[in-house]
């Protein structure tokens, strides 16, 4: 049994994700990201469940910024088909709506709900809060954007189900623990994740990364990040497939630490199977 941290309200996606992940044993649902990972540096919480990125809406801003200085570890990943119903009052219409609520991702991963309706929006923190507003106003104008189980929590009809623009839109999560995960073993389908920062040379970065071409090491992640208020120093998270007791990854990682002033893996975890899919 796990007591697991996230961003959001019962209901969310991210609830979703860690109760899909663990049996949960405590919940410390959190208002942001930051206080999701200090909730595990500070013990109140065995892991943290975070959305990184979303197929339909990018990287999951101001997450990575947190992670190096979080001093987590990533020890899984999971990959959650997100789905989105319009939900009311009860005994609420269609009709009756003029304003939907949610968070500000979901409402533009629903455009063409919006644009039929012609409804007017407002940004909520969370899209199970969302629904929990709807459910606290008690006013059939207004609905929200939540994922399914949200309905049943807060005592909400569904006016459309499953609502989102992509059927196929997916969101990836990360599991974040104090300690680091036994690697999985070499030969393995496995991710690793990074951050790193070139020494200041021409064509660093280029050398950098030139290892993990030569050894045909798959970089399947390049995000970078300004260090401070200058915009000399960069700051690169980078996630691979493979693990670093590969033959080719250690060539890669190698030339990595050369050109780089810092090298630091963050996680050694299992592949979701989500990604061997065609």
């Amino acid at each position: 049994m796990t007591t697991v941290a996230y961003q959001g309200e019962p209901g969310s996606n991210s609830a979703t994700a860690a109760h899909a992940l663990f049996s949960v044993d405590g919940e410390v649902a959190c208002t942001g990201f930051e206080q999701a990972l200090d909730a595990v540096t500070l013990g109140d919480a065995d892991v943290a469940v975070i959305p990184v990125d979303n197929s339909a809406a990018g990287r999951v801003a101001d997450v990575h910024h947190l992670l190096p200085e979080s001093g987590l570890f990533i020890v899984g990943e999971y990959f959650l088909a997100i789905r989105f119903d319009l939900m009311g009052v009860p005994g609420a219409t269609l009709d009756q709506v003029e304003c939907v609520r949610s968070h500000v991702h979901a409402l533009g991963q629903c455009r063409k709900l919006l644009r039929e309706g012609g409804w007017r929006t407002l940004v909520s923190d969370d899209t199970a809060g969302a629904a929990r507003e709807v459910a606290e106003l008690g006013d059939p104008r207004h609905a929200a954007l939540a994922p399914p189980a949200a309905a049943a929590l807060y005592g909400l009809d569904v006016l459309r189900p499953e609502v989102e623009d992509d059927p196929d839109n997916t969101t990836r999560f990360v599991v974040l623990s104090r300690d680091a995960a036994p690697a999985p073993d070499a030969g393995k389908p496995t991710m690793t994740s990074l951050f790193f920062s070139v020494r200041n040379i021409p064509s660093a970065l280029y050398k950098a990364l030139g290892g993990f071409a030569s050894s045909g090491v798959n970089l399947t992640k390049i995000e970078s990040y300004q260090i401070g208020a200058g915009l000399g120093a960069s700051r690169f998270y980078v996630e691979i497939e493979g693990h670093p007791d590969d033959e080719r990854v250690a060539l890669a990682l190698d030339e990595l630490r050369f050109f780089s002033t810092e090298v630091r893996v963050l996680g050694v975890y299992p592949a979701d199977p989500h990604r061997l899919r065609a």
